[in-house]
């Protein structure tokens, strides 16, 4: 059968609204990258300890997202799931736009953004952040011909090989970004190699987080049906893709618990006195974790889109939360620079870090730039169907032809 897609109107006073705000936080984005560009990284709260700060908890959250959000295409066009499809242009809209906020968070924190130009042409093959600026090129180039081929009509028999070879180069990217922290062997909080399949995970669930409230927003404001077939599926998806993060939580503490040399970071990160205790445990697992389970899975709050938005947001603030204690909590811990020896200034303690207020609006600011660019391809493309409600759904789940 066929969906006919068309853009949004964009005209309503909402619609202006949204955008001026959008405009607002990155213009204040802007002003606190000149902040710190023109006086210096000292007035941030990174130090010579704590080299990643709240920029690139930011923009690992929206590259890890900007994966899982192509999840949706990638089960049309891989595993020919029909009742996808239709989602297929808005998967990959919403993932090119969240690696577009990502990676503008991290350019405009290098300090010197100019430098880039160096990374870029002198590669060291040794390096993983070297391989990742290979991984986000060829991410961009696949999912833009991935989109050309499915808007194009004549091209749509080769999107499902288009469609593979995204799925492949997604999973090596997310890898790539999670295998920086798990062969970081002098941080005992990274040394870990189940970070790749978990960063793997933790980008199903964040991806599709931003997706279902994205969906549900497009639809509601521009005023078009959608029914509860696929936003109850979405939602059950996202059950699965959350309570698979736990179980990756659960198994790399577990296991680094069992080695003694990780007692100590084990202790620190779970049982500790510091805010990083709370933020994984009330934050990250109950907020996180729990709670948007119960959401999503509990009888009497089933088919509540309301409830189902709000177990998204909670999905998407756990995420902050979870790689804030990854990142900054793993560099807060004392690295052991002489095995058995006792460390009596400085580098022993545990270090100290407050985010400024220039590295929390330059975060915010790469969020805004990707929902600002979603907005408006949305109203200059046709990435949305005119209608999904649960007639059409139906009739694509019924239908016997190939893959739209």
């Amino acid at each position: 059968m066929n969906i006919r897609y068309q853009q949004i109107q964009g005209r309503s006073l909402g619609f202006y609204t949204l955008i001026a705000v959008l405009i607002a936080v990155i213009l204040l984005a802007s002003g606190g990258v000149y902040f710190m560009e023109h006086n210096g990284h000292y007035v941030s709260g990174m130090s010579n300890r704590i080299v990643w700060g709240m920029p690139h908890v930011f923009a690992l959250f929206l590259i890890i997202a900007a994966s899982g959000a192509l999840n949706i295409a990638s089960i049309s066009s891989v595993f020919n799931k029909k009742i996808h499809k239709p989602l297929s242009r808005l998967s990959g809209l919403v993932s090119l736009s969240l690696l577009v906020g990502g990676l503008m968070i991290l350019v405009l924190d290098l300090g010197r953004p100019d430098r880039l130009i160096v990374a870029m042409t002198e590669y060291n093959f040794k390096s993983i952040f070297a391989w990742n600026i290979i991984l986000y090129n060829g991410f961009f180039a696949i999912v833009i011909v991935y989109l050309w081929m499915m808007f194009e009509h004549r091209l749509n028999k080769f999107s499902s090989k288009a469609g593979l070879v995204a799925f492949v180069w997604r999973l090596i990217l997310t890898t790539g970004t999670g295998s920086i922290f798990g062969f970081l062997v002098s941080r005992q909080a990274y040394d870990a190699v189940i970070m790749a399949p978990m960063f793997i995970v933790m980008s199903f669930a964040f991806g599709l987080a931003f997706f279902v409230l994205i969906l549900m927003a497009s639809y509601k404001w521009s005023e078009r049906p959608l029914g509860d077939i696929i936003v109850n599926r979405l939602g059950n998806l996202l059950g699965v893709f959350v309570a698979a993060v736990l179980y990756f939580v659960a198994v790399k503490h577990l296991g680094s618990l069992y080695l003694a040399e990780n007692t100590g970071v084990e202790n620190f990160i779970l049982f500790g006195e510091h805010i990083y205790t709370f933020l994984f445990w009330i934050g990250q697992v109950v907020l996180g974790g729990l709670v948007p389970i119960v959401l999503i899975y509990h009888p009497a709050l089933r088919g509540n889109r309301l409830v189902l938005g709000l177990a998204s947001s909670l999905v998407l603030i756990g995420g902050i939360f979870q790689l804030y204690v990854i990142i900054i909590g793993g560099q807060a811990y004392p690295m052991e620079m002489f095995p058995g020896k006792e460390i009596l200034e400085g580098y022993g303690t545990i270090a100290t870090y407050s985010p400024s207020f220039a590295e929390v609006v330059l975060g915010v600011g790469g969020v805004a730039v990707s929902l600002i660019m979603i907005t408006f391809l949305l109203k200059f493309l046709p990435f949305l169907p005119e209608s999904l409600d649960d007639k059409v759904a139906d009739q694509i789940i019924k239908s016997r032809g190939p893959a739209l």
